[in-house]
């Protein structure tokens, strides 16, 4: 087995096991946050991905966080949305979308003045990025959120369900909900975010609840195996540094096996002085999950070959090196340089720095 050998995911032929991370590009067209053709070319680009992970989607307005991210929940947005499946399908590709709601990491003028919700009334200490009118983004302190209310918490769920109803429609070939880095679902699972005493908080089995059921929503309307969950144990930051996360994500890999989730989706952190991600760790999750693993996190070829013969992932997800190369499978596989990335032009803007890196000469 090889970076570049075929998998199969869930009835899909996957022609590599690279993966497209997830990433935030803020492109949509505004107002009402729609994907489009600008979008489409961004994706179609990258196709030979064996699977992309589009970026983080919001799933209703209420799960919005960041200035100009697309949503999923409008007849505009699945519309847009099915321009860009449509590209990545004629050339080939199999794409997902993950599935959004990022709780307290938002702020008042993305909810008409309304506090973000979050489990627990309990401030990230974190900021978002966000534009003003003339569109220039910064970035700006999350507020204390609210506390959802416990009856408003089966609505919530059925925003993700109706979300995946809606990816489907727009030509997705799956979802991966987002319960990872500090998102609405990650919230719940972690003591140091979640002090609620309802059914939703205190023991583990409480704070992976809404997990569980939102998991379960989705899979009885996409299918439970063309649905992945990203989780994130070891990432620290925005207020997620809970001593006990570590057997509560193996205790939630052990129902999603139960629920027969199409995959998970690890995570890892990818900073320089990042912690290692213990042995161990990846072995209990092999153990209590049997499903596929895509690892992501810093990862280069030698490092995915290698954690991909050790039997500790199925696929690999790179991010930040599909931004500047568009060609990165083919790069990978032929031993060729990697381009650098602009910084301007992560967030917002045109074509320039989303669609305008281009293929390697050799190829």
């Amino acid at each position: 087995m090889s970076l570049f050998s075929h998998y199969a995911l869930s009835g899909k032929d996957l022609q590599n096991r690279i993966v497209m991370a997830p990433m935030t590009r803020a492109r949509s067209t505004q107002p009402g946050n729609i994907p489009n053709a600008l979008m489409a070319g961004y994706y179609a680009q990258r196709a030979s991905a064996g699977l992309i992970i589009a970026e983080a989607t919001q799933i209703s307005p209420q799960g919005q966080g960041y200035s100009f991210t697309p949503g999923i929940h409008s007849a505009e947005q699945v519309a847009g949305w099915r321009e860009v499946t449509d590209a990545v399908h004629a050339k080939g590709g199999t794409i997902y979308l993950q599935l959004w709601h990022v709780g307290r990491m938002s702020h008042p003028d993305f909810h008409q003045g309304d506090l973000p919700v979050a489990p627990s009334a309990i401030n990230p200490e974190a900021s978002i990025w966000m534009a003003d009118e003339q569109g220039v983004g910064s970035m700006v302190a999350c507020p204390t959120p609210r506390a959802l209310r416990t009856g408003e918490i089966q609505g919530v769920i059925e925003d993700y369900r109706l979300a995946a109803r809606n990816a489907v429609a727009a030509g997705f070939d799956g979802v991966e909900i987002h319960a990872a880095n500090g998102y609405l679902i990650d919230q719940f699972l972690r003591t140091t975010s979640n002090t609620r005493t309802d059914a939703y908080g205190g023991n583990r089995d409480n704070r992976i609840r809404f997990l569980i059921e939102v998991a379960t929503a989705v899979a009885n309307e996409v299918g439970a195996a063309k649905t992945g969950v990203r989780l994130a144990p070891y990432i620290t930051a925005r207020g997620m540094n809970c001593p006990d996360i570590i057997p509560t994500i193996l205790h939630a890999a052990k129902q999603m096996e139960a629920l027969g989730i199409g995959y998970l989706h690890l995570a890892e952190a990818d900073w320089d002085d990042a912690p290692e991600i213990p042995a161990d760790f990846r072995q209990a999750l092999r153990q209590v999950y049997q499903g596929t693993l895509i690892v992501a996190g810093k990862y280069n070829k030698e490092r995915a070959n290698q954690i991909i013969n050790e039997g500790l992932a199925d696929l690999v997800a790179f991010g930040r090196p599909f931004i500047a190369n568009p060609d990165l499978p083919e790069r990978l596989s032929q031993s060729l340089p990697l381009a650098s990335f602009s910084a301007d032009s992560l967030f917002g803007g045109d074509a320039q720095g989303y669609t305008t890196y281009p293929a390697h000469p050799a190829l």
